[in-house]
């Protein structure tokens, strides 16, 4: 593997990505499927990659290795709920580093980079879902500044 991790870029993600994206967002899918056993076997899409493309509040990132994407996120402004004090707020997601450059700085890039596309639209408030056992995702969002605001819990009902 090539170590140069400076030729890492950042760019917009382009409609020549879509193939890319969608196997990223899988790899998100398969990922998750250990910490929430209702997740069904095939079928799964959590987004819509080609509508995200075409919305002008969301902002789709690919970090590239020379023309390589190897990693993507993306924030997507939307309107907080109303007993808020912020009117809108950004949703984080599709947080996916490919197996081979994980750990090694490019999480914490894409993120930043998200932060500081969210603050020049004047919004203050990031927000994401990431699954409580999922451990080397909430420590690495820990050490972006990340912190838990709402636990959700579940029950599986039978009968």
């Amino acid at each position: 593997m090539d170590t140069h991790d400076d030729l890492i870029t950042l760019r917009a993600a382009s409609p020549m990505d879509l193939d890319t994206l969608e196997r990223f967002q899988q790899g998100v899918i398969d990922a998750e499927r250990q910490f929430d056993p209702k997740l069904r076997e095939t079928g799964v899409q959590y987004y819509d990659i080609a509508q995200m493309l075409a919305n002008p509040e969301l902002h789709l990132l690919v970090a590239a290795h020379g023309e390589r994407p190897i990693a993507c996120a993306f924030a997507r402004i939307e309107p907080a709920k109303p007993w808020l004090k912020h009117a809108r707020e950004a949703y984080m997601g599709m947080m996916f580093v490919e197996p081979d450059w994980r750990g090694r700085g490019v999480n914490a890039r894409l993120i930043a980079a998200l932060k500081e596309w969210c603050r020049a639209r004047g919004v203050t408030e990031l927000r994401l879902d990431v699954y409580a056992d999922n451990e080397p995702a909430v420590r690495a969002y820990r050490k972006a500044g990340f912190r838990a605001s709402m636990v959700e819990m579940r029950v599986t009902l039978t009968g």
